[in-house]
């Protein structure tokens, strides 16, 4: 069945509210007073509106205990305003808000902080490196991470309202499933370049000849990542970043 009209505003509505998702967190109920604030431009269609009794008992059913990825929770979100306006009955409601709960912390986990965040800071530490000043690296890193946090969120609302119920098929996407590997090879290889670069600029190796020895190693640092991360797990990250940091002050003193 498709899914039945949002107002567009209603939507970017909680998009909005979807950025202050943690502004109420507490060990008591997590994301849960976040969600039903989340949700409450959509509920505020429910028949009776903002007064009336339907209204009143889906935001202290949506306030309850959730605990999920603060960027993921978009996806919850979605699915769980199309539930509440199709009246789906309560208890299927709260199972199904339950159940969201692994699932869309796992995946952000892996895709937010283990792959888009680490990639980002690595970017803005190679811009660094290549002469960017500090002002441009801080506001290129907040740009590149808030752009695809406000994508991811984008998406998710979006995906959650269009599947309903049937949400985790949206979690099989490509980018969620494969995304995080090819976000921590990005950094890892992007990571070994940056490095030496922007260990140069600030000259905390004293013997380094200039920059372009830098840069050279960096680019060997990189094709070395590259072969790590094909190699996929046969080979010992921390290991290998050791030689790799010995090798270049071996190299700049020689």
């Amino acid at each position: 069945m498709s899914a039945p009209e949002l107002p567009r505003a209603v939507r970017l509505a909680m998009l909005g509210r979807l950025l202050a998702v943690q502004g109420s967190w507490n060990y008591e109920t997590m994301l849960g007073n976040g969600i039903a604030f989340v949700l409450e431009p959509a509920l505020a269609r429910l028949p009776g509106g903002r007064g009336g009794d339907a209204y009143k008992a889906a935001m202290a059913r949506e306030a309850r205990y959730f605990n999920a990825h603060p960027y993921m929770a978009a996806f919850a979100a979605g699915a769980l305003a199309r539930a509440e306006l199709e009246l789906a009955p309560a208890e299927r409601t709260e199972r199904f808000r339950t159940a969201l709960c692994g699932p869309l912390g796992s995946v952000g986990d892996q895709l937010v902080w283990a792959g888009w965040l680490p990639c980002c800071a690595a970017l803005a530490l190679f811009a660094f490196g290549l002469g960017a000043g500090p002002a441009v690296t801080v506001v290129l890193f907040l740009a590149v991470y808030n752009a695809g946090h406000i994508a991811l969120c984008a998406w998710g609302l979006d995906a959650g309202w269009r599947e309903g119920v049937r949400v985790a098929s949206a979690l099989a996407a490509p980018v969620l499933r494969s995304g995080p590997q090819r976000l921590a090879a990005s950094s890892l290889i992007i990571g070994a370049a940056a490095v030496p670069l922007a260990a140069a600029r600030l000259g905390r190796v004293a013997f380094c000849p200039n920059l372009w020895w830098a840069a050279l190693f960096a680019a060997g640092a990189a094709a070395v990542a590259v072969l790590l991360v094909r190699a996929r797990g046969r080979v010992e990250g921390w290991k290998l970043a050791t030689g790799v940091l010995a090798a270049f002050l071996v190299w700049c003193a020689w």
